[in-house]
């Protein structure tokens, strides 16, 4: 009696400049930072033991390695063949973490910036064609409104590393004029916040890794709900320090542009749905966990009317979470109508 075919492991992928979601309908759930380590030196090679290192890891090593970001504002470097295989080593781990067995296909959806070139699009398929049997990139706030069943009348804010992207649901595919990329997002807040502290403090020991992880512990905007009293490094010794102020104005440098692109973007709207879309505004991505991000972007809104901003269930994972429900949803025939596929030249 012949075998009946085993179904394919269907991954959802959130390919992300500092992390990288993936989920899969077998149940994996993983979340990995989107970093490469390789050894400096024949000292890394031996404190290592391996060629490379991938995630958290590889960013507590890397005094001994040479760091590497594969995405760079959500895309890949153009023009970088480091980046490219790179890129190919943290798509194969991401694929490894959801377990999948000998002889299975494996269907993965891919998350990208809103306006992702199709330059971009098309070298990260040629990286997926040799991993993957079937892949599709589609864009990021897309796969976050559909896994919360928000297709009409409603906009994504997804807040991520690399990019801050704005979308405009109107009911099918989003075209290039109903979405916006800006390229100040998480890391231009990392950025601005260590040099706030460098300069308003310059015995205060700050990198940017540091940064990174103060603003996701204690990011908010508008009057502060507590201060911010931080544990640091002053001159090599342990301190503290007050950085309510410095915490606020970076959270804050990424408003006036997600305001004005949603003011641009509500005039996509028919006259008479553009009450519902202002209703029904959604934060996701790493950004989401800013504290009253929701409550400033609704006040900077007032002139418009009734405007309601509220985040996403799990952001980090919504948009992940939407591109396997997309995968689990529709027939792998359709995928072609909603976005850019690339089909295997794997060896059988």
């Amino acid at each position: 009696m012949k075998t009946a075919e085993r179904s394919p492991l269907l991954l959802g992928i959130d390919l992300g400049t500092s992390r990288t979601m993936v989920l899969s309908n077998r149940g994996a759930r993983a979340m990995v930072r989107s970093v490469v380590g390789y050894p400096k030196d024949i000292i890394g090679v031996k404190l290592m033991h391996q060629a490379h290192i991938i995630g958290e890891e590889a960013l507590k090593r890397q005094s001994y390695l040479n760091i590497h970001y594969p995405l760079e504002d959500g895309v890949l470097k153009e023009a970088n063949d480091q980046a490219a295989e790179s890129a190919k080593l943290l798509i194969q781990h991401v694929i490894n973490l959801a377990d999948p067995q000998p002889g299975d296909r494996i269907y993965g959806v891919l998350g990208v910036p809103a306006r992702a070139s199709m330059f971009n699009k098309n070298q990260l398929l040629k990286i997926t064609q040799e991993l993957l049997d079937l892949s599709m990139v589609v864009s990021e706030p897309f796969m976050a409104a559909y896994e919360i069943d928000q297709l009409n009348n409603a906009i994504m804010i997804d807040i991520g590393a690399g990019t801050t992207d704005i979308c405009a649901m109107k009911g099918s595919i989003p075209s290039g004029d109903e979405q916006v990329t800006v390229l100040k997002a998480g890391n231009y807040i990392d950025l601005v916040l260590e040099n706030l502290i460098r300069d308003n403090y310059p015995d205060v020991q700050m990198t940017n890794n540091l940064a990174r992880k103060i603003k996701e512990q204690y990011g908010f905007v508008g009057t502060p709900k507590e201060e911010v009293i931080v544990n640091v490094r002053i001159a090599g010794k342990p301190g503290t320090c007050n950085l309510t102020r410095e915490v606020r104005t970076a959270c804050e440098t990424v408003v006036s542009e997600i305001v004005e692109h949603l003011q641009s973007l509500i005039k996509v709207f028919d006259p008479e749905d553009q009450e519902e879309a202002l209703r029904n505004i959604y934060l996701t991505g790493g950004g989401a966990h800013i504290r009253s991000l929701d409550a400033m972007i609704c006040q900077q809104m007032h002139q418009y009317g009734e405007v309601i901003v509220r985040s996403v269930p799990d952001p980090d994972f919504c948009g992940g979470a939407g591109a396997l429900k997309l995968a689990m949803e529709l027939p792998p025939q359709y995928w072609e109508q909603v976005g850019q596929v690339s089909r295997p030249v794997k060896q059988s």
